[in-house]
């Protein structure tokens, strides 16, 4: 999809779930994405973390992982991160977009793998995680992009 000139800078993503929810950022000009942090989710999102983060990067655009059943269809995990994406829309007024996010956990966990044993990150930096699989949430919508 040709990009609009709304859509220029910087795009966040998030790897939703009712524990954590990972955040990453992206460029639309050089369509990489990097981990930014993991954000925490008890009985509601960390609002105050998010609003920081969004306050700090000025998104165009939020992208949120989609996780979808194995066929593709609506799960309730998905509704729930449909419903976050829904929450994030009202309370930042920017567009919301959804990405399939099958596969991408265990290609987060590859990579985690990796950088262990590279030395790069330890067993105690397994909260990175989240934030890992929204890089690769992301890396994949500005590549279809």
């Amino acid at each position: 999809m040709p990009e609009p000139a709304s859509r220029s800078g910087y795009i966040m993503g998030f790897d939703f779930g009712f524990r954590r929810i990972g955040v990453a950022v992206g460029q639309t000009t050089t369509h990489t994405a990097s981990c930014l942090e993991t954000v925490s989710h008890g009985q509601q999102p960390d609002w105050a973390a998010i609003d920081r983060l969004v306050g700090d990067w000025k998104p165009a655009v939020l992208v949120v992982g989609l996780p979808l059943g194995a066929d593709g269809e609506e799960t309730d995990m998905s509704r729930a991160a449909r419903h976050f994406g829904e929450t994030l829309r009202s309370r930042y007024h920017l567009d919301v977009e959804y990405a399939d996010e099958r596969l991408t956990s265990q290609a987060a966990g590859s990579r985690f793998a990796e950088q262990r044993s590279s030395g790069n990150l330890r067993r105690k930096d397994a909260g990175k995680l989240d934030a890992m699989a929204a890089r690769i949430i992301l890396e994949n919508w500005l590549q279809d992009d």
